[in-house]
């Protein structure tokens, strides 16, 4: 059902960001257009708003002509055109040059720079150097020795899978084959508004935080992340950093800025920057996401990549939701994923004043 309203403070406001999840037509000119059209505001009696431009069309209106509603919006033609050029990179062992990828995505190389950008938050070079991380660590996963699987991933060189790896991978290539094996991991659980919460720590970041009931049920949870690794007590700066997510989770304000070890594939990465610079208080559908990224179709990807986060709160996955704005699964229960929001959202709508009492 089409809220009234709403459509007609977009139609008010040109809100090309409405485009698509609705039409309007306008009776004394029989046409209909997108909430974004650029066309003199009508008037609201002689508005009408429309699901589909099929609707529109069936009610006996015509497209109109400066907007073109019935074909492809301004926004689902880039999105299209940066996933070619993402393709193409896919397909390639090194990076394409910026003539071919305009080419691909069939835009000028001069626009082409600014509409990647605009729609991955990344620089072709930036995604591209995101996406060999990637087949790097599925290589090193699946048991390549790191020779091998640095150059079957695009490295032209040792030195520099080795320069990337530390913040693509979360370690070192050969510590990745290893689970970790030999590195020490300082660890504390707290108590928060929402249960207990476990955070730990290498000497890179924190590289796990979970929320539960018990202790025991939390630390359980980190020797199967870590079967490897030597766990030790919480030293003071993990204390000090544990002290601040327990702060930010009762009273959320701005994100707690915290160094973090975070270990994934690039792509995995990728999705979890994206979560990050989501506001508190607010959310993003996994489609919007996806989108974001430059890879539409993989709405799939990016749900699994916010189930596989491992960093509660400081990775915000409770901020993705499905398309109809349901808040689907939460590692930590989704209860707490609505108790997590509720409070954002309440400390997001405080007056000054209020914060100040």
């Amino acid at each position: 059902m089409l809220n009234a309203e709403q459509c007609w403070q977009a139609v008010v406001a040109h809100d090309a960001r409405a485009d698509g999840s609705f039409f309007y037509s306008v009776k004394t000119t029989g046409v209909y257009c997108r909430p974004g059209c650029a066309s003199r505001r009508p008037r609201r009696e002689n508005v009408a708003f429309y699901a589909t431009a099929a609707a529109a069309e069936a009610a006996g209106f015509r497209p109109c002509k400066r907007c073109r509603p019935n074909e492809a919006s301004a926004a689902a033609r880039h999105l299209a055109a940066i996933e070619r050029a993402c393709a193409l990179i896919r397909a390639r062992d090194s990076l394409p040059s910026l003539g071919e990828l305009a080419g691909a995505a069939g835009i000028s190389r001069f626009h082409f720079h600014r509409v990647f950008k605009q729609v991955t938050g990344a620089t072709p070079r930036e995604w591209g150097a995101a996406h060999r991380l990637g087949r790097f660590a599925a290589r090193l996963d699946a048991g390549a020795p790191v020779a091998d699987a640095l150059y079957a991933a695009g490295f032209g060189a040792a030195s520099r899978a080795y320069d990337a790896a530390p913040n693509g991978l979360g370690m070192t290539p050969a510590a990745r084959r290893r689970g970790g094996k030999g590195e020490r991991v300082h660890w504390a659980v707290v108590a928060t508004p929402l249960g207990q919460a476990l955070v730990a720590a290498t000497e890179r970041g924190i590289c796990m935080t979970a929320l539960g009931d018990d202790r025991a049920t939390l630390e359980a949870e980190l020797r199967r992340r870590f079967p490897a690794a030597d766990l030790a007590p919480a030293d003071a700066a993990l204390r000090e950093w544990a002290a601040q997510i327990a702060a930010f989770i009762t009273h959320p304000g701005a994100q707690p800025d915290l160094p973090l070890d975070i270990r994934g594939t690039a792509f995995q990465a990728q999705v979890w920057r994206a979560l990050q610079k989501i506001p508190p208080g607010r959310t993003a559908s996994y489609r919007d996401i996806a989108a974001a990224l430059g890879r539409p179709t993989a709405v799939r990807a990016v749900a699994q990549a916010c189930a596989t986060n491992r960093l509660a709160v400081l990775v915000p996955c409770h901020r993705a939701v499905r398309s109809d704005g349901g808040l689907a699964g939460y590692r930590w229960g989704v209860e707490r994923k609505r108790a997590l929001l509720d409070r954002e959202r309440n400390a997001a709508s405080e007056s000054p004043a209020d914060a100040a009492e």
